[in-house]
């Protein structure tokens, strides 16, 4: 939702690609299980020894993990996941015991919605447009 009282954003010739949100977790490798068994992401790239870096993507969809151990999750959603057929995913994270932080349901801003935390209670608010 645009905000019209906000003023219109400055071309400055610069286009945009890809953004890679950066997720910081406790334990990297349980991290890599995760968003590998359950949301299907697949590594690309690794960096450290130990290791303290990975990419992982899925489709359009990429993710930097950051490996440090004393790392607290916030309250707030770190990134906002668009997909094809939330109520699948949500399905799939309800049998495999996630942690749903908001039930899915429409949303008064057009998507049907629903929030869910990783093992290191990092938040993922994931859309699809209501229909």
């Amino acid at each position: 939702m645009t905000d019209p009282s906000s003023p219109a954003p400055t071309d400055h010739g610069v286009r945009f690609g890809r953004m890679a949100p950066g997720i910081t977790v406790r334990d990297i490798e349980r991290a890599h299980a995760f968003y590998r068994d359950i949301l299907g992401f697949t590594k690309t790239f690794e960096n450290g020894d130990p290791v303290g870096f990975m990419i992982l993507k899925r489709d359009g969809a990429e993710l930097h993990l950051n490996l440090r151990r004393d790392h607290k999750p916030g309250l707030h959603n770190v990134a906002h996941l668009m997909v094809d057929d939330v109520d699948a995913l949500h399905a799939r994270c309800q049998a495999h015991g996630v942690r749903i932080i908001k039930g899915l349901r429409d949303q008064n801003y057009g998507l049907r919605a629903f929030v869910f935390a990783d093992p290191d209670g990092n938040r993922f608010d994931v859309g699809q447009p209501s229909q």
